[in-house]
């Protein structure tokens, strides 16, 4: 991964459900995948991230659990000297800890599902960032990427909040992450999609060869912002 500045980046959403841990985790195996040394920060209470940890990690990813607003900052500050990507997923509240980590981002990324409430509700997390940006006197680079989308056609709902987005003047990260089975199911079997479809003794209800090309696009998408 020549030419990369190492990054921060942030996943950040008031509401709970509408994917940052799976993003999490998509980037992190991802970024690992191609050659990177990713650090991983589970700030959310509900410590999905822990539990996919717990079954073992893809090689060149490191996790770190139990990080109060107190310790953000200098943790982030510490794997970023280290020469790390490092990948933050926060709690589904706006609070000191998420400000914290989000003056720290080199991107933040907003996960939001293709409905008018998720829309309503991740527009409080793009509030967010522009409070950073005014506090710090600086830009910080961010974007949304819908979540738990259909993998047949878009909906008139999606294709109608794209549009508002664009309008909005926000950056829309696509491919969007589509509803699959192997994204659930790899918090159960640790590691990484390429493993989940490679072992023969795993089971999935869904198609890991698709989720990983969903997987891969999402990330490539990612690193061309982090440029």
């Amino acid at each position: 991964m020549e030419g990369l500045v190492v990054p921060v980046i942030v996943m950040a959403s008031p509401k709970g459900g509408v994917g940052k841990s799976t993003c999490s985790v998509i980037l992190a195996s991802e970024f690992a995948r191609m050659g990177a040394d990713v650090t991983v920060l589970d700030c959310d209470p509900n410590k999905s991230l822990s539990r996919w940890a717990s079954h073992g990690l893809p090689k060149g990813v490191t996790l770190h659990g139990d990080i109060g607003r107190a310790e953000i900052v200098p943790t982030i500050r510490a794997a970023d000297g280290d020469g790390k990507i490092v990948i933050v997923d926060l709690e589904g509240v706006a609070s000191q800890l998420v400000s914290r980590a989000i003056s720290q981002a080199d991107l933040v990324i907003v996960p939001m599902q293709a409905t008018a409430l998720d829309a309503e509700i991740g527009s409080e997390a793009l509030a967010l960032v522009r409070e950073e940006e005014e506090a710090l006197g600086r830009e910080i680079r961010h974007a949304v990427v819908l979540t738990k989308t259909s993998a047949a056609v878009k909906s008139r709902v999606q294709k109608e909040l794209e549009e508002q987005l664009r309008g909005a003047g926000i950056d829309l990260i696509e491919p969007s992450l589509v509803s699959r089975a192997a994204f659930a199911e790899i918090f159960a079997y640790g590691g990484d999609l390429t493993i989940m479809m490679n072992d023969p003794e795993m089971r999935t209800g869904g198609k890991v060869d698709k989720a990983l090309e969903n997987a891969k696009g999402f990330t490539e998408a990612v690193y061309e912002r982090l440029k």
